[in-house]
């Protein structure tokens, strides 16, 4: 599977407490995601879609094995997630994306409000996303399961910049059934400055 690789995590399990803890970022990190990777990969192996990226696979997920799209998902998804988290994060973001957070939301804070809005409103399982839209504007949006807003079936299409995993294993051990807790103790670790990368590259 030299087209695709297991990340590292960027940090240790610990680094994130007391806003994530070391055993649910464990847990996370070296079953869950590690798992996706795994099956995704098991279900590419030897078949024309192996020499795909991961984007072009997604951009016709609907014609692909199940697998592709739900473990497919769920590796892009995380390898996404801890890369916008850091030890060093929190507070407010600079630069361009927190240019374009104020133009599109009036303000830092109206944009929590709305994407915290988001990720409590998922039913069940998903993700809340900050996706750069086909017209290079920032739109929040949710997508179920282990989909995301690069997929031909999802309602929101664009470049995710920034996502936040609302299934129950991202935040049980610690938040039990207090999600909207887990979202709030979130902003305390979101590394901004990765988050005006992904923007930067969207956006070209």
């Amino acid at each position: 599977m030299a087209n695709f690789k297991f990340p590292d995590l960027p940090y240790s399990y610990d680094a994130l407490e007391p806003y994530i803890d070391a055993q649910t970022m464990e847990l996370h990190y070296s079953k869950h995601h590690k798992g996706y990777f795994t099956k995704f990969t098991n279900a590419i192996e030897g078949t024309e879609l192996e020499n795909k990226s991961l984007e072009e696979l997604f951009a016709n997920v609907s014609k692909h094995p199940v697998a592709v799209r739900n473990h497919g998902g769920g590796f892009y998804n995380h390898s996404l997630f801890w890369e916008i988290m850091s030890p060093n994060g929190g507070g407010e973001p600079k630069g361009e994306i927190a240019d374009a957070i104020k133009k599109t939301y009036g303000s830092f804070d109206n944009f929590k409000e709305q994407f915290a809005t988001a990720a409590k409103g998922r039913f069940g399982s998903g993700w809340a996303w900050l996706i750069v839209n086909d017209k290079k504007e920032l739109e929040i949006c949710s997508t179920p399961n282990q989909d995301n807003p690069l997929m031909d079936v999802s309602d929101c299409q664009g470049q995710p910049i920034f996502g936040l995993d609302v299934w129950e294993h991202a935040y049980y051990l610690k938040y039990q059934n207090r999600r909207p807790d887990y979202i709030e103790a979130f902003w305390n670790v979101v590394n901004w400055d990765a988050v005006d990368k992904y923007y930067k590259a969207a956006k070209k």
